[in-house]
């Protein structure tokens, strides 16, 4: 019987959980990550084992119930990878691009894989054919691009996202989102692209609350998962049981 893992990624934007039966998305939730809150949903999900990615200052009381609770994994410098990174760099990694890595790498095993992540920052991470986490890029994210805008401006809106929008804005909502939102699809396309001149063979995955928004908009051919941290964190955790 497929065990269920319950998997809890802290992100800098959201706070969010998955029940997984086996390597299967069964429910999301957005959480407020409370204490109470997690041990309810132990309560309610009665999960075999837990694991936390998190890029926050949370609770510590979290990882004590979910200590207690048993079978608990945390991302951080004693969590094993079957991946290298640059000698002194571990520890630099975060654990939401940790959990990128390993799902392209159990996705597809001994290839060389592009992922990217679109939430706070969008993330470049280039995992090789050898398990080799060579690094990426980091840039500024869709919300930090359009808060931007209202802040360093005298009149400028802080414009909601939206991915239906037309090429020549007709009013400054729209003129916003088609700068903004097709400004970073053609990043992200470019990037990619400069990939490509490199390697010629590689898988482009694509991840993060805000892919919805840019999906539409792109040219590659790319493989987009929302669910693909937690698939990532469900690995580790089988790794690292």
């Amino acid at each position: 019987m497929a065990k269920k893992t319950l998997c809890f990624d802290f992100g800098n934007s959201r706070l969010k959980c998955a029940l997984l039966n086996g390597a299967e998305v069964k429910e999301e939730r957005f959480i407020e990550g409370t204490a109470t809150e997690v041990q309810d949903l132990l309560r309610e999900f009665k999960p075999d084992r837990t694991i936390l990615a998190s890029v926050i200052q949370h609770d510590p009381a979290l990882e004590n119930i979910l200590e207690e609770y048993g079978h608990f994994v945390k991302i951080g410098p004693e969590t094993r990878f079957p991946i290298t990174v640059p000698s002194g760099q571990a520890k630099t990694v975060g654990a939401d691009r940790w959990a990128m890595l390993m799902a392209a790498k159990t996705m597809f095993p001994g290839q060389h894989n592009l992922v990217i992540g679109l939430g706070s920052c969008i993330t470049f991470n280039f995992l090789d054919k050898f398990d080799k986490f060579l690094g990426g890029s980091i840039s500024p994210g869709l919300m930090m691009r359009l808060k931007s805008l209202k802040d360093y401006t005298a009149g400028l809106p802080l414009v909601s996202p939206d991915w239906n929008f037309p090429l020549i804005g007709y009013d400054t909502r729209t003129n916003i989102l088609s700068g903004v939102i097709l400004g970073m699809a053609a990043e992200i396309d470019g990037v990619i692209d400069l990939y490509k001149t490199k390697y010629s063979k590689l898988n482009i995955l694509i991840t993060g609350g805000d892919i919805q928004f840019f999906v539409p908009h792109l040219k590659n051919t790319l493989i987009s998962d929302p669910y693909l941290i937690y698939k990532g964190l469900y690995s580790i955790s089988q790794q690292n049981a």
